[in-house]
């Protein structure tokens, strides 16, 4: 029989690269490790392991059997969670993933508000922005993921429990001296020749999407994913920029004025969890928080 413990190493020396890495991250013994993946293998009757030269290699068998571990580990989670709730054992424990302007604006209100109404549940919060953040709800390392997409993309969440929380539109960002700072708003094909603030080039694909539709590639003389240092730039007067609403709210411009952007380029802010995780009552009150938060 295959038991979790084991498939729980297996993981770690999948990641890790080595029993030595995996006992590391485990708190336990490099003979330990070894002793349950020789039981781990018992029990699946083929070899999942290769070593090869400092690093253990994963066979086919042992290829699949990662596969499955972070959904069977997830689920035991669920199961344990959710019978411990309905015994009154404890109350309930949460891992929330979010990325950062979510942090700073959704989570705090959501978190104080259930901390007031359970304050018997503990929630950790972790950073990573998508699809890391979903990647990591995959593996069993979180119970809910905070993230947001531009557009519905087909089936790329098709796994999952999506609970939409709000729509979250991009802001232009200009120097208080611009000559467009005091507009209404901004069209995008009127900052063409600028020097432009972006961050890394998967976060700025959409807007480089939307500029090219109006005309123009714009020129990125500046490339940060820290929200403050845009704005410390755009208020210098080295670029302008656009960032999420959430982002301007969390941290006060200085010497920047925020111009709504046309086209309107949105993002759909949700949480995301795995099916089992829903139904355990810890997870699925912190999900009606989030939820509530946002709609204020």
């Amino acid at each position: 029989m295959i038991e979790a413990r084991h498939l729980r190493v297996l993981r770690a020396v999948s990641t890790t690269g080595s029993f030595s890495a995996a006992a590391r991250e485990l708190g336990c013994t490099q003979p330990a490790v070894s002793q349950q993946m020789k039981a781990l293998e018992s029990s699946a009757g083929t070899t999942l392991l290769i070593r090869t030269g400092r690093e253990m290699r994963l066979t086919q068998a042992g290829e699949a059997l990662v596969r499955h571990a972070s959904g069977i580990l997830a689920g035991l989670t669920a199961a344990e969670e959710e019978v411990a709730a309905i015994a009154g054992l404890r109350a309930g424990r949460v891992r929330l993933v979010s990325f950062p302007s979510g942090s700073s604006t959704l989570v705090p209100g959501a978190l104080a508000a259930l901390r007031a109404e359970h304050p018997g549940t503990r929630v950790s919060l972790v950073e990573a922005e998508p699809p890391r953040s979903v990647d990591l709800l995959r593996e069993g390392d979180c119970d809910i993921a905070l993230a947001f997409r531009y557009g519905a993309t087909g089936g790329e969440w098709d796994d999952l429990v999506v609970r939409p929380l709000l729509t979250d539109r991009l802001i232009g960002l200009l120097p208080e001296g611009h000559r467009l700072a005091g507009a209404a708003s901004v069209s995008i094909g009127e900052l063409a020749e600028e020097s432009w603030i972006a961050g890394c080039p998967r976060c700025r694909r959409q807007l480089v999407e939307v500029c090219e539709e109006s005309g123009f590639t714009p020129r990125i003389d500046f490339a940060t994913d820290d929200y403050p240092a845009v704005m410390g730039l755009v208020g210098a007067g080295l670029g302008v920029a656009v960032l999420p609403e959430l982002a301007v709210e969390s941290v006060r411009p200085k010497g920047a004025r925020a111009v709504p952007v046309e086209p309107a380029i949105e993002r759909e802010i949700v949480a995301l969890t795995l099916p089992d995780l829903a139904r355990v009552p810890a997870v699925a009150a912190t999900l009606d928080q989030l939820a509530r938060t946002a709609a204020r």
